[in-house]
């Protein structure tokens, strides 16, 4: 059987097999915590749930990839960047999903610093903080890439998104290719203690540099690749 996402879309019965595999995280082994004892899936659940819904291996480190898959027309490996949000809300009432990229914040401080810019007067230039974090994530993919000597097929490479709700207990895979917009045909700004990066429908990528770190990426739900019904 050919790897889901990678040499053709997953099929219904591997997505009912990853609802059912999410779903055991309810019996208190889960790191969410609810009231009552219960739990839901995490983070980290979520990993080890694709790995096993599709075959593929949870690295379970801090590599930029949570989940290796081995396509089967050319033995190459393709990287799963797993992220989760209890932000399905969002989603139907601003049509984007959130996929908080990184908060690195060390590492994307460090970058922006090489180019001058300090955390005093950052704000005065939106232009080049906002590229050089969109660098500093691009550069974690080339480097593992086969381009570069690496193992990973990033071209067949994506960010899979579960958007979740807690009041409903509703779920939503999203798949979006690792390849970023260019961050240059964006409108950039300072306000508040966020860096926005806009394109024309509104907020595409936020950066919390000086409180948390976070770097958010908020893609139209129009432009994934793949999406799954809610279950």
């Amino acid at each position: 059987m050919s790897v889901p996402f990678v040499d053709r879309p997953p099929t219904d019965a591997e997505i009912e097999k990853l609802r059912l595999i999410l779903s055991t995280y309810q019996d208190g082994s889960g790191m969410l915590q609810r009231e009552g004892g219960q739990t839901l899936p995490g983070w980290r659940d979520f990993e080890r749930s694709v790995a096993a819904a599709f075959s593929g291996k949870a690295l379970e480190s801090k590599w930029i990839y949570d989940v290796v898959l081995l396509s089967q027309k050319d033995d190459v490996q393709i990287g799963i960047s797993c992220k989760m949000r209890g932000t399905l809300r969002d989603v139907a009432r601003k049509g984007r999903v959130t996929i908080e990229l990184s908060n690195a914040s060390g590492e994307f401080w460090d970058s922006v610093k090489l180019k001058g810019i300090t955390q005093e007067n950052y704000h005065q230039q939106p232009d080049i903080v906002g590229a050089t974090l969109i660098e500093v994530v691009e550069r974690w993919h080339i480097n593992v890439g086969l381009d570069n000597g690496g193992s990973i097929d990033n071209a067949r490479s994506f960010y899979l998104s579960l958007q979740w709700e807690p009041k409903t207990g509703n779920y939503q895979l999203f798949q979006y290719p690792v390849d970023l917009p260019v961050y240059d045909d964006l409108a950039r700004e300072v306000t508040g203690r966020r860096l926005v990066g806009r394109d024309q429908e509104g907020v595409l990528f936020e950066w919390y540099g000086l409180s948390g770190g976070q770097l958010k990426y908020y893609p139209l739900v129009e432009l994934a690749n793949w999406r799954s019904e809610v279950f």
